[in-house]
């Protein structure tokens, strides 16, 4: 979905599949979860969305979704490591605070359970009530018009939507 004047898009990513800390203690993304960010990156990319800033929470899985994303939607998107708020068990305050003050189309690249609780808080209020199944992979598209401060879903996406 392309942002239009007036609206704010809100990419909420979970990051793709990882490997298992047993095999590699920084959980970096299993070949499957790289393949499958690649994938729906790809079919972002064909809306050519104006997403300006890709931030992540830091850990290797998401700063690697983060850096598909941002090499497959192709030059202009700043990447960058958020200093608190996308962290998995983070509280969703914060982050709901810096969004106050956004005005441009932004992708945040996190973890269970702080990307449903992050997409229920700012829809209907309430973080204990999501709405999405974040399964690995998954990206949420939230839109807001600027001049307010209510959220809505105007699409969400898996990689099992995009078949094998």
């Amino acid at each position: 979905m392309i942002g239009y004047a007036g609206i704010m898009l809100l990419y909420i990513a979970r990051h793709g599949l990882a490997t298992p800390k047993d095999e590699h203690p920084d959980c970096p993304l299993s070949k499957i979860g790289r393949r499958d960010i690649a994938r729906i990156a790809s079919f972002l990319a064909r809306s050519r969305p104006t997403i300006k800033r890709i931030i992540h929470s830091g850990k290797t899985r998401a700063a690697q979704t983060a850096l598909i994303y941002a090499e497959t939607l192709g030059p202009g998107r700043f990447v960058e490591e958020a200093t608190e708020g996308l962290g998995p068990n983070d509280p969703t305050g914060p982050m709901v605070r810096a969004l106050a003050s956004w005005n441009e189309d932004t992708m945040l690249v996190s973890h269970l359970p702080l990307v449903g609780k992050l997409a229920a808080r700012l829809v209907n209020g309430d973080e204990g009530q999501s709405f999405i199944d974040f399964q690995a992979g998954s990206v949420a598209c939230l839109k807001k018009s600027t001049s307010s401060e209510n959220w809505t879903l105007a699409w969400a996406i898996s990689p099992g939507l995009l078949g094998s």
